[in-house]
């Protein structure tokens, strides 16, 4: 029996495909890398974002992320089926074949420099190809399963996105983007690490050398701790080297104060449900951090520059 081009079967299955292959690009983390980038993106521009670095920088390095994700999928699959956090992905359940992922993501990755490379120069290019593949082979590769050490040093991949931005309109590396670089970087073990301990078991029996694995739950919340406090003070150096104002500052104050206060019960080890509480608020904390980075640029620009609406 013929099934016609409009069949209800036949959209249902194409939509399904459609969404297998965005969950390849795991489009949370990448809003959140495309997010950041775009703030170095602002705080690198003395007033509005060069359009050209605004819109081109955006895709190349959203399709980078993407493609780097993907990649990420095809080289844990055997271990996605065995954890309950990610059996359900397109690789894991088999609705989706290694050689198409393998595809996509080629694809994802040829665009993404060809766009990084002919609009924002190859500079930021070449940054975004290494830390594309700091994080989807020499982290997942190697680093996961080498050391407990494996979020940390793996971490420069994940913190570049600023850089990335900064670089997309300078077409330098400069000392301001490399604070940016430093909060998320400080940022990445306390929000990781949460993760961990509230996974742990799953981590274990797939043989994944996460520090509460290997060091313990008790060892871990010192660690999230000790990296809290790092990160409170990274996130104070964009104040008193004359970057962001009072209106970051104040955002800062509170997003760190309520940070601290959860990565301190975490240490007591006061309630089960913090670790999860923990790595959800520290995500909330990145997006309300750098988004305070753009209300401070923006409100200084106007007061100073004059915009219309502060004449």
């Amino acid at each position: 029996m013929a099934i016609a081009p409009d069949d209800p079967l036949i959209t249902a299955l194409s939509c399904a495909r459609w969404r297998d292959y965005l969950e390849l690009t795991k489009p949370r983390v990448s809003l959140l890398i495309v997010f950041t980038a775009i703030v170095g993106m602002v705080l690198a521009s003395p007033g509005m974002v060069p359009l050209p670095a605004l819109v081109f920088g955006t895709i190349g390095i959203a399709m980078a992320s993407g493609s780097a994700a993907a990649l990420n999928h095809i080289l844990d699959r055997r271990i996605d089926r065995q954890m309950a956090r990610t059996r359900r992905r397109p690789l894991a359940t088999g609705t989706l074949r290694t050689s198409q992922a393998l595809a996509f993501a080629g694809v994802l990755c040829s665009g993404s420099m060809i766009v990084l490379w002919l609009s924002v120069g190859g500079l930021c290019a070449l940054l975004t190809f290494g830390s594309s593949i700091g994080y989807a082979v020499i982290y997942t590769v190697w680093l996961k399963h080498a050391t407990p050490q494996n979020i940390v040093i793996g971490g420069a991949a994940g913190a570049a996105p600023p850089l990335l931005g900064w670089v997309a309109v300078t077409h330098s590396i400069d000392a301001q983007a490399l604070v940016l670089f430093m909060i998320i970087f400080t940022w990445t073990p306390p929000h990781f690490w949460s993760l961990a301990i509230a996974r742990r078991e799953e981590y274990a029996k797939v043989g994944i050398p996460m520090l509460p694995v290997t060091h313990g739950v008790a060892y871990t919340r010192r660690q999230i701790l000790f990296y809290t406090v790092l990160l409170i003070l990274c996130t104070l150096l964009p104040v008193v080297i004359g970057m962001s104002g009072l209106i970051y500052l104040a955002a800062a104050l509170v997003l760190d104060a309520r940070f601290l206060y959860l990565a301190v019960a975490l240490w007591r080890g006061a309630r089960p449900e913090l670790p999860i509480r923990t790595f959800r608020f520290s995500i909330t904390y990145l997006m309300a951090l750098f988004g305070a980075f753009i209300a401070d640029h923006y409100f200084q620009f106007s007061l100073y520059q004059g915009f219309p609406w502060s004449r």
